[in-house]
């Protein structure tokens, strides 16, 4: 699955680990993330997330 990273901060939103601190598992992709999902680091949105082209 394809990580992203967060513009603002540098947070990278990998799929495998998901988000513990915001109650997403591990396996959700970042495309099925809730539309109000934020970098728990910064709080941007996922508007302001990038594909990390690997």
């Amino acid at each position: 699955m394809d990580k992203y990273v967060c513009d603002v901060c540098g947070y990278v939103y990998d799929p495998e680990i998901g988000d513990p601190d915001g109650d997403i598992e591990p396996g959700v992709a970042f495309a099925d993330l809730p539309e109000d999902w934020v970098c728990p680091l910064c709080g941007a949105p996922k508007e302001d997330f990038s594909l990390i082209e690997e």
